[in-house]
């Protein structure tokens, strides 16, 4: 078998119950899925030559551990080169690791950026020691779902990997029950702008050793949704020495608020999601220089801060019973107020709520009062607000509008402000009076 056939195999020498032993291109999306293939049927994976996107699924790895790779030749190469596949992915495999070692190293021949694992298991050791000072063309290396050894004691494999993790530039180990990440692997990703650790077992403690002194400096977004985080203030010293940070995950994670807490978050955060954190109350301090903030699926009664860059604020399925003052946040352009317990919006904010681009207040309990209507009606005529008007818009208050859509709530000045309307024509009547008489 040819090095190339190996290459394009991944590792994909793959067998899956159920499956015809075939690839599948679907020329539309140039997206090739491989299942069961094996040395007696490679032939269909000639159908995956025009594919920019390569899945293999299934199967056993094992029975190569002993299948002898050389280096390629000219000709080989030069197939290599000519292929335009820029994305592999390999799932529901057992992938032996020294055989892993063995075949990544072709990938430099390839113009293959992006490699993906997804529900795979590593076994054994790999000698890395082929891969020093080697440089690979992928730029983005994603594990979903997968077992491996624990990254403690990997070192060595990482320093010989560092030629090519050092220019890798996103990274994301979803789902795998990683605990910790050690301070001399996180300093390898010398380049690495976006790191995906969500669905994992991270805890308050073991943040500051996985992004130590010179992990990551390079690094802008950073997603820890979903692990074991609990307090605000410890990952606040846990990710303090990331000066580049722009983005930052921590939704879905019980977090509680440390009211006396002085940690300085990094000054170039601008978008920070706290949604499905379990916070009743806005925890302080806040990245000064927001520009994005997800406060959303929160217990918060109330909310008073003063962030005078913040451009989106996002505060839906809360419990909040008025409108956070406007005034607070000159730069805002975008404001989400969904399923809170707001029954009017206040009159002095209207004008200002009217200047945004976008506003969302739906399913509130509205008090469709003359004023409560018509501030709401005021804002819809400005064109402001987003999705869910009107449909979504109803009165749970007084009696005679309960489960009306605010939009058909009359407010005119008849009905809300009769003595404006009855004042002057009673006032012309009596000067009409007089002048007959």
């Amino acid at each position: 078998m040819s090095v190339a056939v190996l290459l394009l195999l991944g590792l994909g020498l793959l067998e899956a119950e159920g499956r015809r032993n075939r690839c599948y291109f679907n020329r539309a999306q140039e997206h090739c899925v491989c299942y069961k293939l094996s040395e007696e049927t490679i032939g269909s994976i000639i159908q995956c030559l025009p594919a920019t996107v390569v899945e293999f699924q299934g199967g056993d790895l094992e029975k190569y551990i002993a299948f002898p790779v050389r280096d390629p030749d000219s000709s080989t190469i030069e197939t290599l080169d000519s292929l335009i596949i820029q994305k592999v992915i390999i799932g529901n495999v057992l992938v032996p690791e020294i055989l892993l070692a063995r075949v990544l190293r072709f990938f430099s021949y390839t113009h293959v950026q992006e490699l993906a694992f997804e529900s795979c298991i590593f076994e054994g050791t790999g000698d890395w020691s082929d891969m020093d000072g080697q440089n690979l063309p992928i730029l983005s290396l994603s594990f979903h779902n997968v077992t491996s050894a624990p990254l403690t004691g990997q070192e060595q494999a990482f320093s010989s990997l560092s030629g090519w993790l050092g220019t890798l530039e996103e990274l994301a180990v979803t789902g795998s029950r990683i605990t910790s990440l050690p301070c001399a692997i996180s300093k390898v990703f010398r380049a690495l702008r976006s790191l995906d650790l969500a669905q994992n077992s991270l805890g308050d403690r073991s943040l500051t050793p996985s992004f130590c002194q010179g992990a990551f400096p390079q690094l802008q977004e950073l997603s820890l949704r979903h692990n074991n985080l609990r307090s605000y203030h410890n990952v606040c010293k846990g990710v303090e020495l990331l000066p580049g940070l722009q983005q930052l995950d921590l939704s879905h994670n019980e977090l509680l608020a440390d009211p006396s807490s002085s940690c300085q978050w990094p000054a170039a955060l601008r978008h920070f999601n706290l949604s499905n954190t379990g916070l009743d109350e806005v925890p302080t301090p806040l990245p000064p220089n927001l520009k994005v903030l997800d406060m959303s699926h929160n217990h918060l009664h109330a909310v008073d801060i003063s962030l005078s860059s913040l451009k989106k604020l996002f505060l839906n399925q809360n419990l909040l019973q008025a409108v956070p003052s406007i005034r607070n946040y000159p730069m805002l352009d975008t404001l989400h107020l969904d399923n809170n317990s707001i029954t009017e919006l206040p009159r002095d904010e209207v004008k200002l709520l009217g200047r945004l681009q976008d506003v969302a207040v739906a399913d509130n309990p509205f008090n469709c009062s003359c004023s409560g209507a018509r501030a709401l009606q005021a804002v819809a005529a400005a064109g402001h607000l987003g999705q869910g008007w009107p449909g979504d818009y109803r009165c749970q208050s007084p009696a005679q509008y309960q489960g009306w859509p605010v939009a058909r709530v009359p407010v005119s000045a008849l009905r809300c402000d009769p003595a404006a309307v009855v004042a002057p024509i009673c006032v012309t009547l009596a000067l009409l009076g007089l002048a007959g008489a």
